[in-house]
């Protein structure tokens, strides 16, 4: 059931079906549908979003005059806190050692339990994506300018080493066995780094089949890439271990995100055109479109729940763009208060 439903939202997503008709007329009776659509209010834009499937704990960066990182009950979206890192782009946390980075410029250490700021750390660049690593106890911040990848201890915040992998680097994947993979959105490419060594050591080039790639996802346990570009709006399914190019399919839009869940085998990519993609994983050879389902404009970030399987996205209303000099482009001012998260499920 739908908790707030407005006509601008209703008439868009009919404007969006009647672009789409062949697309979302063949995929009509797909399973996912949204659950709840809460509205949150506040100002400010927001870029990622990490759902702590153990903690139930949803994070994400507001911007504005005085930013931070709003913690929020995964379960409920009842709101639990903030932590006051100024204008970030997201966080990562470790569950083991109850630390939290915040990509804030200088990155914001946290702990995920009480919210209390540890200590800033200055990793260079413009920090921007994060990834956790588990089992390394590894927090990788990136950076679309050198240094790509600073290596944080998540147990001290120490700085383990930093290093380039020659693009603007976007999200990041584990395969769960030594590699990590970094979507290069100038590049055309997704680096793969040694996480044993901290090294580059190859590029897979996905320019033949479109680019601009700003969502990666894994099937870790088949060794399957799933990268969402906007050049071309499609998902590029690549083998993880050579960078073979196994499949290509339309989402008819610009994605700012990707996700896999292992217990549907279905990875997902959030569009800024108002539309989630849904990828079957058949087998991992075969994959197919299962579901290009309406949302709202500009949901183009995402983060999956584990726990519950659903898809968390977040957009807000905008107003007309002021006028621009030729050849560069303004953004439009985002109307305050309607800031809200969509939650998508079966």
């Amino acid at each position: 059931m739908i908790s707030c439903r407005c006509l601008s939202v209703i008439l868009s997503i009919a404007s969006f079906a009647a672009a789409l008709p062949g697309a979302l007329s063949a995929q009509s009776t797909s399973p996912y549908k949204i659950l709840s659509v809460d509205k949150l209010g506040g100002e400010g834009g927001w870029d990622y979003l990490t759902a702590d499937a153990t903690t139930r704990q949803l994070y994400f960066a507001r911007s504005g005059p005085e930013g931070s990182l709003h913690v929020y009950n995964l379960d409920t979206l009842a709101p639990i806190g903030e932590v006051p890192t100024g204008n970030a782009h997201g966080a990562a946390i470790d569950d083991a050692t109850h630390h939290g980075f915040a990509t804030s410029n200088p990155v914001t250490m946290f702990d995920s339990q009480t919210l209390k700021v540890i200590k800033t750390i200055n990793t260079g660049g413009r920090p921007d994506g994060f990834l956790d690593d588990p089992a390394t106890h590894h927090v990788y911040i990136l950076s679309h300018v050198t240094p790509n990848v600073t290596v944080l201890d998540a147990a001290t915040g120490d700085i383990v080493k930093a290093f380039d992998v020659g693009g603007a680097v976007e999200q990041a994947a584990l395969d769960n066995h030594g590699h990590l993979f970094i979507d290069l959105e100038d590049k055309d490419a997704i680096a793969v780094v040694d996480t044993a060594a901290l090294t580059l050591t190859g590029k897979y080039d996905v320019s033949s089949r479109g680019g601009g790639c700003a969502g990666l996802a894994i099937d870790a346990a088949h060794d399957i890439l799933f990268a969402a570009c906007a050049d071309k709006k499609n998902m590029i399914v690549l083998n993880a271990t050579n960078g073979k190019i196994l499949d290509v399919l339309p989402t008819n839009g610009d994605s700012d995100g990707a996700a896999f869940n292992p217990d549907t085998m279905e990875a997902f990519s959030t569009l800024g055109e108002g539309v989630l993609a849904v990828v079957k994983e058949n087998s991992p050879t075969s994959f197919t479109l299962e579901q290009l389902l309406p949302t709202q404009p500009r949901a183009r970030t995402i983060t999956l729940d584990q726990k519950t399987g659903h898809i968390i996205t977040v957009t807000a209303d905008f107003g007309p763009a002021p006028a621009a000099e030729p050849g560069k482009r303004v953004r439009p001012p985002m109307i305050p208060n309607t800031f809200r998260i969509l939650v998508i499920g079966k």
